[in-house]
């Protein structure tokens, strides 16, 4: 099992910036993927960012330029920073850990951190 605990969610002006924090536990070393979706209400759960075991980035449309997904290696911690924020990335952000193949490819999530932006 891999447990998430997603922090650094709150209410922010547009324009504003924030930083979400997931910190991993558990059998970490499964761990091939960390992502980050967000949901609004009415809306399905939609992919934010991603952050392989290697490195390697890749961002939602709506965010590329704005977000930056990182990673502490030492500390099993992903990060979120998020600036340049509108009122539309007003959400739930959750933190998701996706494991290798060789594990089982499965799907860990978080329980979730508010994101308002006001206008």
């Amino acid at each position: 099992q891999v447990q998430l605990v997603e922090s650094g969610g709150g209410l922010v002006q547009t324009g504003g910036s924030l930083r979400l924090s997931c910190a991993a536990s558990g059998i970490v070393f499964t761990i091939d993927a960390m992502n980050w979706y967000r949901q609004a209400p009415g809306n399905q759960r939609d992919l934010v960012a991603t952050i392989t075991s290697s490195g390697n980035t890749n961002y939602a449309d709506s965010v590329k330029g704005r977000f930056t997904i990182s990673r502490d290696n030492a500390k099993n911690t992903v990060f979120l920073q998020m600036n340049s924020l509108k009122p539309e990335d007003t959400a739930v952000y959750y933190c998701n850990a996706k494991t290798n193949p060789t594990y089982g490819r499965k799907s860990y999530w978080g329980q979730g951190t508010q994101v308002t932006v006001s206008s």
